[in-house]
Protein backbone atom coordinates (compact mmCIF):
# COMPACT_ATOMS: atom_id res chain seq x y z
CA UNK A 1 0.00 0.00 0.00
CA UNK A 2 1.46 3.15 -0.99
CA UNK A 3 1.34 6.68 1.01
CA UNK A 4 -1.57 8.42 -0.91
CA UNK A 5 -3.92 5.18 -0.13
CA UNK A 6 -2.25 5.35 3.28
CA UNK A 7 -3.59 9.07 3.49
CA UNK A 8 -7.02 8.08 1.83
CA UNK A 9 -7.63 6.10 4.68
CA UNK A 10 -6.99 8.87 7.24
CA UNK A 11 -8.86 11.01 5.38
CA UNK A 12 -11.88 8.98 5.93
CA UNK A 13 -11.77 8.21 9.61
CA UNK A 14 -10.37 11.78 10.48
CA UNK A 15 -12.49 14.11 7.90
CA UNK A 16 -10.03 16.39 6.12
CA UNK A 17 -8.34 15.39 2.22
CA UNK A 18 -5.87 12.75 1.87
CA UNK A 19 -3.10 15.26 1.36
CA UNK A 20 -3.78 16.47 4.95
CA UNK A 21 -1.81 13.42 5.66
CA UNK A 22 0.58 12.43 2.90
CA UNK A 23 3.64 13.96 4.11
CA UNK A 24 3.21 11.81 7.23
CA UNK A 25 2.47 8.98 5.52
CA UNK A 26 5.44 9.43 3.36
CA UNK A 27 7.63 9.42 5.81
CA UNK A 28 6.84 6.32 7.21
CA UNK A 29 7.38 4.46 4.25
CA UNK A 30 10.47 6.53 3.08
CA UNK A 31 12.27 3.79 4.52
CA UNK A 32 11.29 1.90 1.25
CA UNK A 33 14.40 3.86 -0.02
CA UNK A 34 17.15 2.09 1.96
CA UNK A 35 15.54 -1.40 0.99
CA UNK A 36 13.00 -2.30 -1.56
CA UNK A 37 10.97 -5.04 0.22
CA UNK A 38 9.65 -5.25 3.94
CA UNK A 39 12.53 -5.58 6.06
CA UNK A 40 12.76 -1.37 5.07
CA UNK A 41 9.57 -1.03 7.76
CA UNK A 42 11.63 -0.12 10.75
CA UNK A 43 9.77 2.98 11.25
CA UNK A 44 6.51 0.61 11.34
CA UNK A 45 7.02 0.24 15.45
CA UNK A 46 6.42 2.27 18.36
CA UNK A 47 10.25 3.14 18.56
CA UNK A 48 9.80 4.52 15.25
CA UNK A 49 6.40 6.59 15.99
CA UNK A 50 7.62 7.63 19.32
CA UNK A 51 11.06 8.05 18.87
CA UNK A 52 11.49 9.49 15.23
CA UNK A 53 7.92 10.24 13.09
CA UNK A 54 6.95 12.42 16.90
CA UNK A 55 9.96 14.86 17.45
CA UNK A 56 9.74 15.39 13.47
CA UNK A 57 5.85 16.05 13.21
CA UNK A 58 4.98 16.69 16.70
CA UNK A 59 2.36 15.21 18.57
CA UNK A 60 -0.65 16.01 16.49
CA UNK A 61 -2.25 17.38 13.22
CA UNK A 62 -4.19 19.65 12.09
CA UNK A 63 -6.42 18.71 9.09
CA UNK A 64 -8.02 21.11 6.48
CA UNK A 65 -11.76 20.88 8.49
CA UNK A 66 -9.75 22.42 11.30
CA UNK A 67 -9.85 19.13 13.31
CA UNK A 68 -6.43 18.15 15.76
CA UNK A 69 -5.82 14.65 15.32
CA UNK A 70 -3.75 12.40 17.43
CA UNK A 71 -0.49 11.62 15.45
CA UNK A 72 0.31 8.53 17.45
CA UNK A 73 -3.03 7.02 17.12
CA UNK A 74 -3.22 8.06 13.24
CA UNK A 75 0.34 6.34 12.38
CA UNK A 76 -1.29 2.97 14.32
CA UNK A 77 -4.65 2.81 12.99
CA UNK A 78 -3.95 3.84 9.68
CA UNK A 79 -0.75 2.83 8.77
CA UNK A 80 0.87 0.50 11.15
CA UNK A 81 -1.81 -1.80 11.69
CA UNK A 82 -3.05 -1.68 7.76
CA UNK A 83 -0.09 -2.70 6.92
CA UNK A 84 0.20 -5.86 9.50
CA UNK A 85 -3.59 -6.83 8.10
CA UNK A 86 -5.12 -5.60 12.12
CA UNK A 87 -2.66 -8.60 13.26
CA UNK A 88 -0.29 -6.52 15.38
CA UNK A 89 2.39 -3.77 15.41
CA UNK A 90 5.97 -5.15 15.47
CA UNK A 91 8.65 -4.12 18.14
CA UNK A 92 12.18 -2.98 17.09
CA UNK A 93 13.10 -6.39 18.69
CA UNK A 94 11.55 -7.99 16.32
CA UNK A 95 13.62 -6.59 13.77
CA UNK A 96 16.70 -6.83 15.87
CA UNK A 97 16.03 -10.82 16.20
CA UNK A 98 16.16 -10.55 12.40
CA UNK A 99 19.72 -9.58 12.25
CA UNK A 100 22.17 -12.59 11.94
CA UNK A 101 24.90 -11.47 14.48
CA UNK A 102 27.54 -13.62 12.34
CA UNK A 103 26.91 -11.38 9.71
CA UNK A 104 27.49 -7.79 11.35
CA UNK A 105 30.49 -5.03 10.12
CA UNK A 106 33.58 -6.25 12.15
CA UNK A 107 34.93 -4.10 15.54
CA UNK A 108 30.95 -2.83 15.90
CA UNK A 109 31.02 -2.20 19.44
CA UNK A 110 34.73 0.07 18.98
CA UNK A 111 33.07 2.05 16.15
CA UNK A 112 29.71 2.58 17.91
CA UNK A 113 31.50 3.59 20.87
CA UNK A 114 33.72 6.12 18.77
CA UNK A 115 30.66 7.77 17.57
CA UNK A 116 29.12 8.07 21.02
CA UNK A 117 31.80 9.95 22.39
CA UNK A 118 30.84 12.41 19.38
CA UNK A 119 27.40 13.00 20.42
CA UNK A 120 27.83 11.99 24.51
CA UNK A 121 27.58 15.74 25.67
CA UNK A 122 24.01 16.29 23.54
CA UNK A 123 21.35 14.95 25.85
CA UNK A 124 19.16 15.03 22.84
CA UNK A 125 20.98 13.35 20.72
CA UNK A 126 22.33 10.22 23.38
CA UNK A 127 18.84 9.54 24.22
CA UNK A 128 18.06 9.10 20.59
CA UNK A 129 20.94 7.79 19.40
CA UNK A 130 20.84 4.99 21.93
CA UNK A 131 17.22 4.38 22.12
CA UNK A 132 17.15 1.07 20.05
CA UNK A 133 19.69 0.29 22.81
CA UNK A 134 17.29 0.84 25.69
CA UNK A 135 14.56 -1.04 24.24
CA UNK A 136 16.27 -4.00 23.19
CA UNK A 137 19.08 -4.53 25.12
CA UNK A 138 20.97 -5.58 21.91
CA UNK A 139 24.26 -3.41 21.21
CA UNK A 140 24.01 -4.11 17.66
CA UNK A 141 20.69 -2.31 17.34
CA UNK A 142 22.35 0.87 17.44
CA UNK A 143 23.11 0.24 13.76
CA UNK A 144 19.42 1.90 13.19
CA UNK A 145 20.75 4.86 14.54
CA UNK A 146 24.44 4.87 14.06
CA UNK A 147 24.25 4.96 9.84
CA UNK A 148 24.80 7.62 7.31
CA UNK A 149 20.90 7.50 6.57
CA UNK A 150 19.93 8.50 10.31
CA UNK A 151 22.71 10.90 11.34
CA UNK A 152 22.62 12.83 7.85
CA UNK A 153 18.81 12.60 7.32
CA UNK A 154 16.57 12.16 10.42
CA UNK A 155 18.82 13.69 12.93
CA UNK A 156 18.47 17.15 11.48
CA UNK A 157 14.80 17.37 10.89
CA UNK A 158 14.79 16.55 14.75
CA UNK A 159 16.81 19.61 15.16
CA UNK A 160 20.45 17.90 15.86
CA UNK A 161 22.75 18.92 13.66
CA UNK A 162 25.39 16.04 13.19
CA UNK A 163 28.57 17.34 13.89
CA UNK A 164 30.24 13.35 12.39
CA UNK A 165 32.69 13.04 9.43
CA UNK A 166 33.59 9.88 8.13
CA UNK A 167 30.37 7.86 9.11
CA UNK A 168 31.28 4.18 9.16
CA UNK A 169 27.91 2.61 8.39
CA UNK A 170 25.06 3.23 5.80
CA UNK A 171 21.92 1.33 5.72
CA UNK A 172 22.96 -1.39 3.69
CA UNK A 173 24.80 -2.73 6.70
CA UNK A 174 21.68 -3.55 8.57
CA UNK A 175 19.80 -4.75 5.67
CA UNK A 176 22.68 -6.98 4.50
CA UNK A 177 22.81 -8.70 8.37
CA UNK A 178 19.09 -9.03 8.65
CA UNK A 179 16.94 -11.84 7.38
CA UNK A 180 13.93 -11.40 5.71
CA UNK A 181 10.61 -12.73 7.97
CA UNK A 182 7.74 -13.90 6.90
CA UNK A 183 6.00 -11.47 9.68
CA UNK A 184 7.52 -8.45 8.04
CA UNK A 185 5.37 -9.56 4.55
CA UNK A 186 2.14 -7.49 5.50
CA UNK A 187 1.57 -10.06 8.75
CA UNK A 188 1.91 -13.30 6.99
CA UNK A 189 3.28 -14.68 10.10
CA UNK A 190 3.43 -13.47 13.71
CA UNK A 191 6.85 -11.74 15.58
CA UNK A 192 8.21 -12.67 18.73
CA UNK A 193 6.40 -9.96 20.53
CA UNK A 194 2.89 -10.90 19.47
CA UNK A 195 2.81 -14.78 19.95
CA UNK A 196 1.89 -15.21 23.27
CA UNK A 197 -1.29 -12.38 22.67
CA UNK A 198 -1.88 -14.46 19.31
CA UNK A 199 -2.26 -17.64 21.15
CA UNK A 200 -4.03 -16.39 23.64
CA UNK A 201 -6.31 -15.26 21.62
CA UNK A 202 -6.67 -19.01 19.50
CA UNK A 203 -7.03 -20.40 22.74
CA UNK A 204 -10.09 -18.28 23.40
CA UNK A 205 -11.77 -19.75 20.45
CA UNK A 206 -11.20 -23.01 21.33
Amino acid sequence: MNAMQHARISAKRWGGEPEDYYELHAFIDSTKSLCSDARHRILHTLWGINSVVIPIFGHSVQNSAGKSIDIKDLCERDHLLVDYQQRFIPTLSDFVHAIDTSRLPQNLERHLEQLHQVYAQNPIASQLMLSPLAQTGKLHSLLFTHNSWFIYDILPRIGVLPNLQNIVYSPDDIFHAMHFELWMDNGMAIPQSAQALHQRKQQSFV
